[in-house]
């Protein structure tokens, strides 16, 4: 039975999307495949994170830190040390970031459900916990949060 999510993302400036979550099943290995379309970005790599609570209610900064249930630092998609929520960088091109990623962490039921978070893209470029900066351990140094919004259940 497959499980699908939708967050129609908003910011305070031209940043805006819609992102699409699909899990086939809820077996604990299905991993989750995000997809969809953010405009208005500067051209590069922007950090592109689930975080903690589904709050926007202060902004973006209200949805709290990256979404970490099991306490470890800041990594890359791969790495085995990252938050559930570290989902790297979207890239953009002509203002246009399309998003394609499959991850195995995060997941639609159970103990790491996204369900009622927030996604959140960045200023900057996710370093990815690999960088020399005092941020680097625990935001990616990713920079300003630029867009967001909650992940919600959907048909």
């Amino acid at each position: 039975m497959s499980i699908k999510a939708v967050c129609v993302m908003k910011g305070d400036g031209e940043v805006s999307g819609t992102i699409f979550f699909n899990q086939e099943s809820d077996a604990a290995l299905a991993p989750v495949k995000v997809m969809g379309e953010i405009k208005g970005l500067t051209d590069g790599k922007h950090g592109f994170h689930i975080h903690e609570f589904g709050d926007n209610t202060n902004g973006c900064t209200s949805a709290g830190g990256h979404f970490n249930p099991e306490k470890k630092e800041h990594g890359a998609p791969t790495d085995e040390n990252r938050h559930v929520g570290d989902l790297g960088n979207v890239e953009s091109s002509a203002g246009v970031a399309n998003v394609s990623i499959e991850d195995k962490l995060i997941k639609l039921t159970g103990v790491n459900s996204i369900i009622g978070r927030t996604v959140v893209v960045h200023a900057d470029v996710d370093d990815l916990g690999k960088g020399d900066h005092e941020l680097s351990k625990t935001t990616g140094n990713a920079g300003g949060r630029l867009a967001c919004g909650v992940i919600g259940i959907a048909k």
